[in-house]
């Protein structure tokens, strides 16, 4: 997931969501948003489905296996 955290920040940036409001969104503590988007942890399989769903992408996408 090498390039997750580079994806889910420009997509969080492009809905100028702040990483509270994401993490509210998804019902996680803001840092780890911030965890995540520093590559210093990973999310489960749920939480990597929802985040496609917040931002209307695969989450194919959102591992950098599809443009």
């Amino acid at each position: 997931m090498t390039k997750f955290p580079e994806i889910l920040k420009d997509l969080r940036k492009e809905k100028n969501m702040s990483r509270q409001t994401l993490a509210n969104l998804i019902f996680v503590n803001v840092r780890t948003i911030s965890y995540w988007e520093l590559g210093q942890r990973e999310c489960n399989l749920e939480q990597l489905i929802t985040l496609s769903k917040v931002f209307d992408v695969t989450t194919d996408y959102l591992l950098g296996l599809e443009d």
